[in-house]
This record gives structure tokens, sequence and C-alpha cells, in this order.
């Protein structure tokens, strides 16, 4: 049903798309000067929507069309890292609120004294997970940190990981015998919105040492599915790098990724920058980035790794 919704919706959308270049076509038609200026108006509306619409037909990959998990994690650095978690965090939920998708904190761990040490956040709306995907990877910040009192410039990591949500894979098993349960009290801003019983989960996969965890949910059966739901994104993740590693060992091109490879760098000082190390693609308003504004970089990178690939 949630398939058919989604083709539904899509097909909507183009007899939508269809219609109105009808009505511009007739008004064409019509041979009036003075709505020449409207017409360029819609043409142009016309072109963005169709070669919006043509970029998300070259998201043909398995899940592509689906909901993400996405994951953010602190780096070395303390509360810098810290701090910049949280900034990241802020940017991708700008970004999904600019695309009208919905999103659910699961799980979050508040920094010490700033900032936050990870937390994971699921995504929902149409190729959440096809536009994400470009976004995994190490996130470096260069700035004059807010936490010196020497004023001095400081360099920040965080590592973002994007899952496909798997709604029922038939190649994720998971034998029950493998998972270690623990529940905790969820964590809380105090008052009354601190959960008085232990309604947090933590599962843990013992063969993989993976684990997952969901403390947003009110209820402890409430977060165990999410949890698992979590894990089986996680190990579908694993298996999918472990392909990949097998075919790129047999072609001679595999490479460890280390933690310091960074895919991109947001710099603060002493100019500001926000620049994509694998597309090269750049942009000089940091603001608008650290607010959402990441299509462009996006774009740029799937279109530069689907042109690679055939589409």
């Amino acid at each position: 049903m949630k398939t058919l919704s989604s083709l539904e919706n899509e097909l909507a959308g183009w007899e939508k798309l269809e219609a109105r270049l009808s009505d511009a076509l007739e008004l064409v038609a019509l041979g009036d000067e003075n709505l020449e200026e409207d017409l360029a108006q819609e043409v142009t509306a016309i072109q963005s929507e169709i070669e919006k619409r043509e970029f998300d037909a070259m998201l043909s990959g398995e899940y592509d069309r689906g909901d993400a998990l996405l994951a953010i994690h602190a780096g070395a650095g303390g509360n810098d890292a810290q701090d910049w978690a949280e900034m990241v965090q802020r940017m991708y939920l700008r970004w999904a609120e600019k695309r009208g998708y919905e999103t659910e904190t699961l799980d979050l761990t508040p920094g010490e004294e700033a900032g936050i040490k990870s937390t994971t956040i699921s995504i929902h709306g149409p190729y959440a997970y096809g536009y994400l995907r470009s976004e995994k990877g190490v996130h470096r910040l260069v700035r004059i940190s807010p936490f010196d009192s020497s004023n001095r410039r400081h360099t920040s990591f965080v590592l973002v990981e994007v899952l496909p949500q798997v709604e029922d894979d038939s190649s994720i098993e998971i034998n029950p015998n493998d998972l270690r349960i623990d529940t905790f009290r969820s964590a809380g801003a105090g008052g009354q919105s601190v959960q008085k019983n232990d309604t947090a989960v933590r599962i843990t996969h013992i063969p993989t040492g993976i684990v997952s965890s969901c403390q947003n949910e009110r209820s402890q059966t409430q977060n165990r599915e999410m949890a698992l739901k979590v894990l089986k994104a996680r190990l579908l993740a694993l298996k999918q790098q472990e392909q990949k590693e097998k075919i790129d060992e047999l072609r001679g091109e595999y490479q460890k990724a280390e933690w310091g490879s960074q895919i991109r760098s947001y710099v603060l000082h002493p100019y500001h920058m926000v620049k994509d190390h694998r597309t090269e693609f750049e942009m000089g308003n940091t603001e608008a980035v650290l607010n959402g504004d990441l299509d462009p970089f996006i774009e740029s990178y799937l279109r530069m790794t689907l042109g690679k690939n055939g589409g």
C-alpha cells in the first residue's frame, strides 16, 4: 500500500504538470502580448519542475525512493566537536523542513557541557534516502572556538551515517539469540518529561558488535521495535559494504576509508567557504549552508556519481 500510494502521488504530479503545460500552450495560442510576462514566469517554473523530476528519475537505486535514517556522531575534540555535531543536526533538520520531509529524533545523547555526542533521526519523505546517501562521511569544521578563552582556531570532525529504512528485507535475518537487550531510563530535560521507568532500549548484535538504541517513544515496546528497525538498517549497510569491498578487491581498487578522509569542509575562519572535496563544488555563503541549503552539494555529487554509473 505504501508503494502504491507513492506511485499514485508521483503520477498525480506528472498529470498536474501536463495540465499546466497544456494551459500554457493555450495561452500562447491566444497571442495576447499582455500575457507574455506571466507566460515567461510559468515556462520557467515548468522547466524547473521538469528538471527536478528528471533528476528524481535518475535515483533508481533499490532504496532511493524510501525513507532514511540519519546518524550523527561527534569526533574527537570535546566541546567543539559536540557543538559541531549539534550544528550538523540543525543543518539537516532545516534541510528536511525545506523539502517538506517529516523528521523524528529516535535517540540523542547530549554533550557533557555543550552540543551532542550523537543522535539518530528518522527522515520520512519521497527520495529521502536517495538524496541523503550523498552526505555520509566525515564533515570538518574550521573556526575560532567559542570554548577557547585564547580565541584560537580549532578543527572539529563529525561522522554522518545515512541508512535506508528497511521495512521488510528477507535478506536480513536476525537470530534472537544473537541479541543483547538492555533497558535504561530515557534522558530528559527535567520536570514532567523525565521518564521514571526504564523505557529506553539498547540492542547489541553480538556477532557484529553493532549497537542501536531508541529512547524517543513512551513505551519500552515501541522503543524496542524502533531500535530493532535501526539495527536492521545497520546490518543491511554492513552487508552492502562487505559486498562492495569484495568487488573492489577483485578490481584492485579497494582502499579502506579512514576517519580523517573528510568529504566536506566548512571554514568559518579566516574566510568563509564550504567545499565538497569529492566534487570540488563550493559556496561562500556558509550561513545559508548551515541553515539547510544543501541541495547544490547533494545534486552536484549525485550527478557526478550517477553519470559515472551510467544513471
